[in-house]
């Protein structure tokens, strides 16, 4: 009769044979990583910003990276990071199909992030009325799109072939460059610092850290998050803004370690003061020294675990815009509204009937029992992050910018107040409709409590007296 070993066992035997090398690995995580240059070797525009921006050079390649994780029963998520501005659903949805016939990871199993960098390509349709393109420019963006979901793919797979034994830390750093924009006018930001004034709004400065070891006690991955605008620059060479430069210094300071940044809530959120290199790469630097900060610290263990669970929910829109309403924007004199407007028309045209509502993304990650992952479509408002955070306590990420590129996600406040990322604006997204409806941040967290209750994940509301 074959004698079985026990996972305690098993861990002390690891640690024995360990003995002569710097740590003992906690057993049962496998990780795999993975990355891929994804800079265009043709003019495809860059992306944002909203005007013709043909890519003249580069500051330093834009990159895909991809850590697998495997628990001790087999579980495995994949979390996709990218310099991309926005990945649209035309791009992701086939990434997950093919990713599922091909390797057998469902829906729930994979979280594709941008980190909404505005000096990355554009991809598929996302702020298609945005540009003033050509038929060559179309082309140009269709093929490479086609190209980023065949490499994403193999990128996943690159990842999972490449899981084999690590340990996991997690742990937070803090920096402060990142403004509250709807609260503080750019313009004043230099004086009021140099004044040495507080700012005003919300914020979140937390730097989420987490690090993947090797048994001969290698750094091999950190993954970090901060919620911020990648919007310091606005020129026309292929960057990864300050991100960018975040990721290259901590791999520079650990050679053959990858670093991915996720953007975790930062809609409402910029660099302030911007627009010139040197400040790029001084935010670039301040998050990097977060980074190095918080792995200096001693982290907390994740133990061996997996619980993934997804769900898309209806976001409604206030109203679905008219073909009376479009045949006066179709008029205007601002010329993205016009497009927006004409490109409606056709569709009208054409037989389509608008939906009265978004289908929205919302991931639950548990690992281990230390950390939570929650991933959200589009561009979160800071609210999202401090609301979650507060409510699943220590160990929790909150993840904006996942899945799919749709527009801002307003807080209920945000909501309430207007303004850019609140009022009247989802045309620029593309979407048939001006604004979503009231009542849209109750929907999200109705279902992040879902989804987390079922990872394991307790809310603190629920564990109070």
């Amino acid at each position: 009769m074959k004698r079985l070993i026990s996972p305690v066992t098993s861990s002390l035997l690891l640690c024995l044979w360990l003995l002569a090398g710097p740590q003992c690995v906690i057993a049962g995580w496998k990780a795999g990583v993975a990355r891929t240059v994804i800079t265009p070797e043709t003019s495809v525009w860059l992306a944002g910003y909203g005007s013709r921006r043909a890519p003249e050079g580069k500051l330093h390649d834009l990159w895909m990276k991809a850590l697998a994780l495997q628990d001790n029963d087999g579980h495995r998520v994949v979390l996709i990071t990218s310099d991309f501005q926005g990945v649209p659903k035309v791009m992701s949805d086939p990434v997950f199909a093919q990713v599922e016939e091909e390797y057998g990871l469902k829906r729930d199993q994979i979280m594709f992030t941008f980190s909404h960098n505005h000096c990355g390509p554009r991809l598929g349709d996302d702020l298609v009325d945005y540009y003033p393109v050509d038929a060559d420019q179309v082309k140009l963006v269709d093929a490479y799109t086609t190209k980023m979901v065949l490499r994403t793919v193999a990128l996943v797979g690159d990842a999972l072939a490449a899981l084999a034994p690590a340990s996991l830390e997690h742990g937070s750093g803090y920096a402060t460059f990142a403004v509250n924009r709807r609260n503080n006018r750019e313009a004043d930001v230099p004086a009021i610092l140099s004044r040495g004034e507080p700012l005003v709004g919300p914020v979140d400065h937390s730097v989420p850290v987490l690090k993947v070891v090797r048994p001969d006690g290698r750094l091999d991955a950190v993954v970090f998050g901060y919620a911020c605008h990648p919007t310091t620059l606005s020129f026309t060479k292929w960057c990864g803004d300050f991100p960018g430069f975040a990721q290259l210094e901590i791999e520079q300071n650990h050679p053959g370690t990858t670093a991915m940044f996720v953007n975790t809530c930062g809609g409402d959120q910029n660099p302030l003061p911007r627009r010139t290199v040197e400040l790029c790469k001084k935010y670039g630097h301040m998050l990097a020294t977060a980074v190095e900060e918080a792995l200096e610290k001693p982290l907390s263990n994740v133990s061996s675990g997996i619980r993934s669970e997804f769900e898309y929910i209806d976001l409604p829109y206030q109203e679905v815009v008219t073909r009376e309403k479009l045949n006066v924007e179709a008029k205007s004199t601002n010329a993205l509204l016009k497009r927006w407007a004409e490109r409606m028309l056709r569709k009208l045209d054409a037989g389509e009937t608008f939906p009265s509502s978004y289908s929205y993304p919302i991931h639950a990650w548990r690992l281990g029992d230390e950390m939570n992952i929650i991933g959200m479509g589009a561009e979160t408002v800071v609210d999202y992050a401090l609301r979650f955070k507060e409510e699943f306590g220590e160990g929790t990420w909150v993840c904006g910018y996942a899945d799919d590129m749709i527009s801002y996600i307003p807080s209920h406040r945000v909501w309430k107040e207007g303004g850019y990322e609140g009022g009247y604006r989802l045309y620029e997204y593309g979407r048939p409709a001006y604004r979503w409806a009231e009542g849209i941040e109750d929907r999200i967290a109705t279902s992040v409590h879902k989804l987390m209750k079922r990872t394991g994940g307790q809310s603190q509301k629920d564990n109070a007296p």
